[in-house]
């Protein structure tokens, strides 16, 4: 069996540790902790790895965030994976830092890159994992915010927060989204 992990994010340093880049930066743990390395490709860095007889591929979008359904798109395709086997990682302002929920589908919630990827992937039926960066932020700051780095308190939690991601991300390729949800979500 195949599995397709989208992790989302921006492509530059700028970017690097920023709250909005969390699904960039847990696909990386994830990529260091299984020895693989990420190559250049078709619209994303992509690597892929064996686990429990399955191949999972991952990729990181280099079209940023807000054409993030394009390397999607093309990689579902391409993969020949289907949408129920594709786990999208992304940032959420509305869970409180530190805390995950896996869905099958949903809106976006006014996310850009969810936006995109629902226009050009036909829907909102593919599973995500959204990862809480909470909304700290004066009203009209979102922007700043998402885009800002991690403070020191976050940053230092951040690694515990991902390799819960990570575990979830891995059981969801190996029993499923019904019993990873009912495992980890609150």
């Amino acid at each position: 069996m195949k599995y397709l992990i989208i992790g989302l994010g921006n492509i530059g340093p700028e970017y690097e540790l920023t709250r909005h880049n969390i699904g960039f930066l847990t696909v990386d743990r994830l990529a260091d902790a299984k020895e693989c390395s990420w190559k250049s490709d078709r619209l994303a860095f992509k690597t892929e790895f064996k686990h429990k007889g399955r191949t999972i591929h991952m990729i990181k979008p280099t079209t940023y965030m807000n054409l993030s359904g394009k390397a999607m798109n093309y990689w579902m395709k391409e993969l020949q994976v289907t949408k129920e086997n594709t786990l999208v990682i992304v940032d959420d302002v509305a869970i409180p830092f530190g805390k995950l929920r896996m869905k099958p589908k949903g809106s976006a919630a006014g996310h850009n890159g969810l936006k995109n990827i629902e226009e050009l992937t036909g829907g909102q039926n593919y599973p995500r994992l959204r990862m809480g960066i909470g909304d700290d932020f004066p009203k009209g700051r979102q922007i700043d915010f998402v885009l800002g780095k991690f403070t020191t308190p976050e940053f230092a939690e951040l690694p515990i927060v991902m390799d819960k991601a990570i575990e979830m991300s891995l059981t969801f390729c190996s029993i499923g989204i019904e019993r990873t949800m009912n495992q980890f979500n609150d």
